[in-house]
Order: C-alpha cells, then sequence, then structure tokens
C-alpha cells in the first residue's frame, strides 16, 4: 500500500476546516497581513495570543488545502513519483487553490504549503521538520500545544504545535502502525520506532492526564565512531584503544548508564571492532542499533493483542537466538528474567557478546543483574547467581549523561573474579569530576588507574596490539584547567 493510498483513511480526520469558508490574507500569516496594511505610526509588539493565533490561522488554511487537495488530486496519477516529481506537483496544486480561492501568496509561502501538506499526507506532520533537523537529540511532545526539543544537552521549547489533540492521535497512530504495534485506551502505553531506527516512547489517556505524552530519541543516520566520542570528548583515545581490542577480542562487554548517557551509541561504536565474518543476533524491546557488520539478523520482542495474547519477550527470543548459530549475541537492554539467559549465552560459548542496562555504577549493574536474575524464581542460589555474573561478564563501561549535557564513560571497570560470595571488580580507567564552571560546563580529566586489565593477556594472545603503557597511573589527554577561584572537586 503506497504512502498517498494509505492517506485516505486519513481524510475524514483531517478534514477539519469547512470547505466553503472564506480565506483571507489575514487567515494565513501576520506577515502577509501586514504587508497589505498601512504602516501604523507606531509598531506594536506582538502578544502571546496573537502569535497563537496566527499560528492557528495558518494552521487552519493548511488543513483546508489539504482537504481539497485529497478531494481533487488523483492520487493515483501521483503514486509512483519520487519525492522532487511529486512535491512540483503538489506546489502546482497548491498555487492553483490559491489563485482560485484568491489568496495572496508569493513563492515562498506556496513552497511551504506544499511541504507542510505533503508532511500531513504522508509523513509525520509538524514533527517533520524536528525529526530532520540532526542537531536535535529528543523531541518531547507534552500535549498537542507544547513540544520541547534537546540540542546540545539542553530542552528548549519550540513553536511546534499541532491543531487539537486529535490530531496528535492521528500522527502518533501513524507511528506505531508502521512497526505493527497499536495504543488505545485498553492500551495506552507503546514501544515504537521510526523507519530510521529512532526510538519511540508514547503514552495516552487514561494514564496521560493532560494529554498524549511522545518521547523521541532520535539517532544520527550515520553512527558515530569512535574517533567521533574522541573528538566529542566522550573518553580519551587511550580508552577507545581499549575497548576497540577488548571487543574485537571476544571479552563480554556490559554498558551501564541511565537514560540519555549514550549506551546506545557505544554499543553501536563498538560493534566496529567485531569481525565482519561473525554472525550477531540483536535482540531489542524496538529495533535501533545501527551495528555495522554485514552479517546481523535483527529481532524485536512483540506486545500482546487485543486478546491479550501473542506476546513474545526477551526471554523467549534469548532462548530461541541460540538455535540460530551466532558468533555473539547482543541485547539492547537487560531488564528482566531474560537476564539469566543472557548469562548462560555467555557462559556456553558465545564470548564477545554484549548488553545494556541501567546503573548508576559498575556494582550496581551487577547488584541490579542479580536482581534480575532473582526475578525469574529461578531455584539457584545467590552464589551460583555471583558466580553466573563473575564467570560471564568482562568489562563493564559506565557512561554517564553530566549535569551540562555531556556524555562520558566514567569508568571502565573488569570483573575479576569471586572472593567468597563476593564479585571483585578493578577500575582500569575513571573520569575525575574536577570543577564546574560559571556557565555551569563540568571540568574534570579521564585517568588511568594504574592497574592492568587481566583479560590483556586473553587480547595479546588473539594477535591483538595493545601498548601496556595506556594502564600507567596518569591523567589521559590534556590536563584539565581549573577556572580561577574554583577549587578541586572530589
Amino acid at each position: 500500500m503506497g504512502r498517498f493510498t494509505q492517506a485516505i483513511g486519513h481524510v475524514a480526520a483531517v478534514k477539519t476546516v469547512a470547505k466553503d469558508a472564506p480565506v483571507t490574507s489575514e487567515r494565513i500569516m501576520p506577515e502577509l497581513a501586514k504587508a497589505s496594511a498601512p504602516l501604523p505610526k507606531s509598531k506594536p509588539k506582538p502578544t502571546k495570543s496573537n502569535a497563537l493565533s496566527a499560528e492557528q490561522k495558518w494552521f487552519e488554511t493548511k488543513m483546508q488545502i489539504h482537504s481539497r487537495l485529497l478531494d481533487e488530486i488523483d492520487l493515483a496519477s501521483i503514486e509512483g513519483m519520487d519525492d522532487d516529481e511529486m512535491r512540483a506537483v503538489i506546489a502546482r496544486e497548491v498555487a492553483r487553490i490559491a489563485k482560485d480561492d484568491q489568496m495572496v501568496l508569493n513563492k515562498a509561502d506556496i513552497t511551504r504549503l506544499g511541504n507542510e501538506v505533503i508532511d500531513e499526507m504522508t509523513g509525520l506532520g509538524p514533527l517533520e521538520p524536528l525529526l530532520q533537523d540532526e542537531s536535535i537529540a529528543d523531541i518531547l511532545i507534552n500535549g498537542h500545544e507544547q513540544v520541547y526539543i534537546e540540542r546540545g544537552g539542553e530542552l528548549v521549547v519550540t513553536p511546534v504545535r499541532f491543531a487539537d489533540e486529535p490530531h496528535l492521535l492521528r500522527i502518533i497512530n501513524r507511528i506505531v502502525s508502521q512497526v505493527g504495534r497499536r495504543v488505545d485506551e485498553s492500551q495506552p502505553m507503546c514501544d515504537a520506532r521510526l523507519l530510521d531506527g529512532s526510538r519511540v516512547n508514547v503514552a495516552i489517556a487514561p494514564i496521560a492526564v493532560d494529554g498524549p505524552l511522545v518521547s523521541i530519541r532520535k539517532f544520527s543516520k550515520k553512527p558515530f565512531t569512535f574517533d567521533k566520542l574522541v573528538e566529542f570528548g566522550a573518553m580519551p583515545q587511550e580508552v577507545a584503544d581499549f575497548l576497540k581490542a577488548a571487543c574485537a577480542s571476544r571479552v563480554t562487554i556490559l554498558i551501564s548508564g541511565g537514560t540519555g548517557s549514550g549506551k546506545t551509541t557505544l554499543l553501536n561504536a563498538l560493534s566496529q571492532s567485531i569481525s565482519h565474518k561473525e554472525r550477531l543476533i540483536t535482540i531489542e524491546d524496538a529495533a535501533e542499533l545501527q551495528l555495522q557488520q554485514p552479517h546481523v539478523a535483527r529481532m524485536e520482542t512483540r506486545p500482546p493483542n487485543v486478546e491479550g495474547k501473542g506476546e513474545i519477550r526477551q526471554r523467549e527470543l534469548v532462548k530461541n537466538a541460540l538455535r540460530m548459530r551466532p558468533d555473539r549475541v547482543i541485547l539492547g537492554e537487560v531488564r528482566g528474567e531474560e537476564a539469566f539467559d543472557m548469562l548462560q549465552a555467555m557462559n556456553t560459548g558465545h564470548e564477545g557478546s554484549m548488553a545494556t542496562l541501567h546503573a548508576n555504577t559498575p556494582r550496581d549493574a551487577i547488584t541490579r543483574l542479580e536482581q534480575m536474575v532473582a526475578m525469574g524464581d529461578m531455584k539457584i542460589t545467590p552464589e551460583a547467581v555471583a558466580g553466573q555474573i563473575a564467570s560471564a561478564i568482562g568489562i563493564i563501561i559506565q557512561a554517564t549523561r553530566m549535569s551540562d549535557g555531556q556524555r562520558k564513560v566514567i569508568s571502565v571497570a573488569e570483573i575479576t573474579g569471586m572472593e567468597g560470595a563476593v564479585i571483585q571488580m578493578q577500575e582500569i580507567f575513571k573520569y575525575v569530576k574536577l570543577a564546574t564552571d560559571e556557565d555551569g560546563t563540568v571540568i574534570g580529566e579521564h585517568r588511568a588507574t594504574g592497574i592492568r586489565p587481566k583479560c590483556l593477556d586473553h587480547i595479546l594472545t588473539r594477535g591483538l596490539k595493545v601498548d601496556k603503557d595506556l594502564f600507567q597511573p596518569r591523567v589521559l589527554g590534556p590536563r584539565a584547567v581549573l577556572p580561577a577561584g574554583h577549587e578541586e572537586e572530589q
């Protein structure tokens, strides 16, 4: 089914403005109204209500043209057109409708209207410009009248608005239906993804009190490499070299961190070090990993249907993945009883597997793993669980989003074994926060602890070259310069 054919199903809902309603220049844009009106003696300051009114008028005009286009244009004739040709046809139709209705529109206005109408028909409406902006990391929608974005680590409110709540719900349904999911009163929460891999979470009534809530975590079309992460200051070159060697030598790696700390970005970067001869199987709630190997088999969970049946959880997918001849199994996020099956896979010939989970420190990550295994009601003692973790996992990478929005690898720790019933760890690299500047910028530096990792011999026997001087106790990269009047914070 093509994009325009799908749009026909939304015609009735989109017709929010009467077809015969008169449209004047004042109904389109405040700039057009000012162009035809005499200049005032003193320029009044626009009020918030006037700005919202102008936005609403422009939106109503767009919806009216959208409605007429769906009525008058031959959708079948443009079904096979490429984007440029389709936009040219739509622009001509918009110009014709504007002329018929005696609208005062210049070429730029017609182009803008045409693009926005196409976004309403085939895309995600007002969200399309935000999705195309590569500088935006997150889009957060709090009801149809409030849209925030995260740019450069800071949240900023945008002028983007939806016509009303039904309009926002139509965009939400368009998103979730693309991946075979649904969201309604009986199932008001949903995880989905966009075609570019961006992650989407939706919550609607009755759990969303003030209107639908949508969180979109965007991912770069070009996945970050280790070189980019070093360039952005997420880690020094020495840490990147060690992690690349550890991944290539099939050391099992767990990435820990909070929401938005860059766990998925790190996982994608690590995948560059995996041999192209290996078969990878990824398991996620919503497929978002962008692994850079030719042999990747992707699987994602399935929610229950309307009758509450047919759910497929991560645990079933992990068990099934072991029957698919994987060299490595990669879990997008460990959050439940599948942790036990993951540990079993790592301990039964699938070294080099990787996973992410939410935790504040490497030690907390181990504790969470133990708790998640207990969630599966397995008849296994805590000591046996700890033994499984100690033998399965080699390195824990801790990622953190700093208060100023920077994303840093703040710890690289190695699990060295058991001492009694306690899992032993040693920190190889760490990030030390020294101070916070007046503008809120966090100042710190990465340091090597001086501990030689136990897995280094394993890495060297695999034929990989690692400079042993990497682990000498020192500051990695340039030493941080403290601002005047600041004392070091430990």
